[in-house]
């Protein structure tokens, strides 16, 4: 079989980012340009942190931290969850004001949710949740649904898809509380239509509770015109937030005035510096705030949606499309010869940010990958998955990674 050469491979890539109307950003990442990482594939997993973010921290730490101490809360930090929340859902939510709170991690959150979502359905029994979805997910609301006597029905989706709208029509009922779905299925990338979900699951009369962490500035969102109930997702992978930086929660306007979460914190409650006996949850989304907020795992955050508002979604959209169609050519170009299978829709419509790629060899050759700087993730049983992030990732990056993998697979 004649197969493309390296150079012309390569020269195709560079034609590729010299078209690139969003080439530019890619300079303002720390790392873009390190030979000792010449492809970076797990974008999804953990975002490349930017120069500005590394200025904003410093001057974070000596001037709002070092400076101004204690009266940082006053001034500023007490309303960051809040103010951060809304730029994040203006920019990359769908979302007006007051609908989205930043802080404690994804399980957390979820956690929060889920509870407060389900006391929201009383007298339903039933949670659904498909079986491929992220173990946190799956394991909450197991832990959900023994503490409330609750019954789970599981989901049978494709793992090389997902669930789909006639998957929801077949499991959900009179007895549905809340359905959980990620919406960018995080091995294969199967892309959820949420607008479909979320009509079968109000038909039911239950609600819908999106988790978006491998959607969240990488896929166009709108949940309030989508109708969604309550999401969650998380700030270190699209948002580059920085490892561990804290989730956010949205719930719809008209859920907030009945919703009450589970963990009762001071900074949850109405009139905190009161400190009142008794819990009264405060007014809006801030009654989903527990306790003190992670102010220095916000700052970086704010960066990278300064850059989504620039570009806006639907630009990072197409070059995400760009990029991972192009990888999914190569595949089929150099890596289908070699035995590899595809494990993600090839239809971009249905397709979030990362494609993933099947070879039994692959949870060894991830290793020999790493120690020469090309950065995929394995995910069980047999999956290399490519997570592009569209503004940090070039063609070029692309080209290079999955050549190498072609080299370690014919070695």
């Amino acid at each position: 079989m004649m197969t493309t050469s390296t150079d012309v491979l390569a020269a195709r890539a560079g034609e590729l980012d010299a078209a690139d109307p969003l080439r530019a950003y890619r300079d303002l990442f720390i790392g873009a340009d390190d030979p000792s990482v010449p492809a970076y594939f797990d974008g999804n997993s953990l975002g490349r942190p930017t120069k500005a973010s590394a200025e904003r921290i410093t001057a974070f730490v000596t001037q709002s931290w070092g400076g101004r101490l204690i009266r940082g809360w006053d001034e500023e930090w007490y309303d960051l969850p809040i103010t951060i929340g809304d730029t994040l859902a203006r920019v990359s939510l769908g979302a007006a004001a007051g609908q989205t709170t930043i802080g404690d991690s994804t399980t957390v959150l979820l956690y929060k949710l889920a509870r407060g979502g389900l006391a929201l359905r009383p007298g339903r029994t039933e949670i659904v949740v498909d079986r491929d979805n992220f173990p946190t997910d799956r394991y909450v609301l197991e832990s959900v649904a023994g503490e409330l006597g609750l019954t789970l029905r599981w989901i049978e989706s494709d793992t090389r898809g997902g669930v789909t709208v006639d998957d929801l029509q077949s499991v959900v009922s009179e007895h549905t509380a809340l359905v959980v779905l990620s919406h960018v299925a995080y091995r294969s990338g199967y892309l959820v239509d949420a607008a479909g979900a979320a009509r079968v699951v109000h038909e039911a009369g239950g609600l819908l509770l999106l988790d978006l962490c491998h959607s969240v500035g990488s896929v166009p969102l709108e949940l309030d015109a989508w109708e969604v109930d309550l999401a969650v997702g998380c700030t270190y992978k699209y948002l580059n937030g920085g490892p561990g930086s804290p989730a956010f929660a949205y719930v719809r306007a008209d859920h907030q005035q009945d919703f009450v979460q589970p963990i009762w914190g001071w900074m949850g409650r109405d009139d905190p510096f009161a400190m009142a006996q008794g819990y009264e949850p405060a007014p809006g989304i801030r009654r989903v705030i527990s306790g003190t907020p992670s102010v220095l795992g916000m700052i970086a955050l704010q960066d990278t949606l300064a850059l989504l508002d620039d570009v806006g979604m639907d630009a990072v959209r197409a070059k995400s499309i760009a990029l991972t169609e192009y990888a999914l050519d190569l595949v089929r170009e150099v890596l289908i010869p070699l035995g590899v299978e595809i494990g993600s829709p090839e239809d971009s419509a249905e397709r979030g940010g990362h494609v993933i790629i099947d070879h039994p060899r692959f949870e060894a050759v991830v290793q020999r990958l790493w120690t020469k700087g090309v950065i995929p993730d394995f995910r069980a049983p047999q999956g290399l998955r490519l997570g592009l992030s569209p503004l940090s990732t070039s063609f070029g990056e692309v080209c290079t990674g999955i050549l190498a993998i072609r080299d370690e697979l014919a070695d």
